[in-house]
């Protein structure tokens, strides 16, 4: 079998303006970026508004282990299986980070033959859309310190600087840095650091406003620092967020680009689901729902952040109501979340299969409390036996819920056909009501538990003083009503890595609160978790190269 990377060679991508057509989109509406990629004009998606929408499909996942899941191949692999039984299908993933591109996890473009490409330009520069982002909040980084230079009219307490700086590379040594040293030309030395790019509020209004004219409305409302009597400086206070819009304009334009089997995709986009909201831009989710009759989105990591978010973060913010959701699980990762170590995974194990299924259990109850029909995706590993994958099939049907084996990796759209019809029967089925954790005028700590307690199954939250009184002025100040995003680690439903399964009885530690007043949520962050990530031991940065014929090498 030939690897994904040959796979993504080995493909035909058809010109940018053929797979424009097939969804409706003129030629003189694109922005092409060369042959294969291009933005869709800003003219067109007005235009798109009074058009009925599509039906909007959620991938998700169980909780994320080496062994691998293939949310993003499966949400590929799901788009081509609907184009293949007939329907008129798009799928809106998130564009990759250059950060765990080089690091850990390689390419974030799917896998085998379900991938978009081109491949390359996907995984690495793109469209430029993250060094805007990058660029807009450091310019706003930049005119703190020079306010505060030039004499610092805004009373900004420099102690209490809330703005970072941020770089789309994982870089543990910026995590805490000073600035401003060399003497009196340099302004004024003071701590700070850098969070990825992914991270920063700056991504987050991208990924959730509606148009331009929100997003500088949102961009002004940031809050960046804090005068010594603790009232906020917000970033339209420094004039900044006009020519951070500017720097956004293009960025804010959705990504449409293909599968390998030359099917519409956006791709658009990139905040990390443990550290942010975790789903691809609202532009982009909108603009499909006008243009496809079906839309497959994913949310990143597993069900317990990435959908959680989803449905708490986005569909609340922008409307949105899916009418079903695709729970990805593979009998690796639920062997490894039975006790089996990474290097035993190949041999058949049914026993830890069954231990395992504790965790795809409770992702499919907690995905039942929202309201929306879920069909378990298996998405299949050659090494899988018949005993497994039955196993797996056996514990779904004895909890009502349906599942499907899916080869798409291998086959393409032709190997998840079943689950396309699948998909389609649930849509068809009738629009299901969505079902929230917790209502807007409940108290933000209120908020947080509800999430532990219903999606996490903690026994409860702690927090010192400290949090309690921030989250207090913030509700004083009128932000009680924002949803909270909880920043912890992917690994668990709890904060601790190591708590494989369905972990319950433990506390939720919430070490400290942030609020993204442009986004419009508050940041709960928990455990351990960073908002700039380290490389591991081995990144995978020294295997990315040329080959001899010149052709980018090392990305899968």
């Amino acid at each position: 079998m030939p690897t994904d990377i040959e796979i993504a060679r080995a493909a035909k991508l058809k010109p940018i303006r053929d797979i424009a057509s097939r969804v409706g989109v003129p030629e003189q509406e694109l922005m092409a970026f060369g042959r294969d990629k291009a933005k869709v004009s800003r003219s067109f998606l007005d235009s798109l508004k009074t058009r009925p929408d599509g039906k909007l499909i959620l991938v998700t996942a169980i909780n994320p282990t080496p062994a691998g899941e293939g949310k993003t191949t499966t949400t590929v692999g799901l788009g081509d299986g609907l184009n293949a039984i007939g329907k008129k299908a798009m799928i809106c993933i998130r564009e990759p980070s250059l950060g765990p591109n080089f690091g850990m996890k390689g390419g974030a473009a799917g896998g085998g033959y379900a991938q978009v490409g081109p491949m390359d330009d996907i995984n690495l520069h793109f469209t430029g859309d993250f060094h805007a982002i990058t660029s807009a909040h450091n310019l706003l980084a930049a005119m703190i310190d020079n306010h505060v230079y030039w004499g610092n009219a805004l009373e900004i307490d420099t102690r209490r600087i809330a703005w970072t700086r941020v770089v789309d590379i994982n870089d543990r040594a910026l995590r805490e840095i000073t600035v401003g040293l060399g003497g009196v030309a340099n302004g004024f030395a003071r701590a700070s650091g850098f969070d990825i790019t992914v991270a920063s509020e700056v991504m987050a209004i991208l990924c959730l406003a509606s148009d331009a004219d929100e997003l500088a409305q949102r961009l002004g409302e940031m809050i960046v620092a804090y005068r010594r009597d603790r009232s906020p400086v917000f970033c339209k206070d420094l004039n900044a967020h006009g020519a951070m819009a500017v720097l956004l304009k293009d960025a804010m334009l959705p990504n449409l680009v293909q599968t390998l089997e030359n099917n519409p995709a956006f791709v658009h986009g990139g905040p990390f689901a443990n550290i942010a909201h975790g789903c691809n831009s609202v532009i982009a989710t909108k603009a499909a729902l006008k243009m496809a009759d079906y839309v497959v989105t994913e949310a990143g990591f597993g069900a317990d952040l990435g959908a959680e978010k989803f449905f708490d973060i986005k569909c609340r913010k922008a409307g949105l109501k899916p009418d079903a959701v695709v729970l990805v699980a593979t009998v690796r990762a639920l062997k490894m979340n039975g006790g089996v170590a990474k290097a035993d995974l190949a041999a058949e194990n049914v026993e830890a299969v069954r231990e395992g299924c504790a965790n795809l259990g409770r992702h499919i109850e907690n995905l039942a409390t929202f309201g929306v029909p879920v069909l378990v995706g298996l998405n299949h590993f050659v090494t899988d036996t018949d005993a497994e994958l039955q196993t797996v099939i056996e514990y779904c049907a004895a909890r009502g819920t349906p599942a499907e084996i899916n080869r798409h990796w291998a086959d393409g759209g032709a190997g998840i056909e079943a689950a396309a019809r699948k998909v389609v029967e649930m849509c068809e089925a009738g629009t299901p009501s969505l079902n929230l954790p917790y209502s807007d005028d409940m108290p933000l700590f209120e908020k947080i538990e509800a999430v532990a307690r219903k999606i996490y199954r903690a026994d409860g939250v702690s927090a010192d003083r400290k949090v309690h009184a921030q989250l207090s002025e913030w509700e004083a100040a009128g932000y009680g009503a924002l949803p909270v995003c909880i920043a912890k680690t992917q690994y668990s439903f709890s904060a601790d890595p190591s708590l494989l399964g369905a972990p319950s009885g433990f506390t939720l530690p919430v070490r400290e609160v942030r609020l993204s007043a442009g986004a419009g949520f508050v940041v709960a962050i928990c455990g351990d978790i960073m908002t700039m990530p380290g490389l591991p031991r081995t990144p995978a940065a020294e295997t990315i190269r040329f080959d001899e014929n010149g052709r980018v090498d090392g990305l899968f």
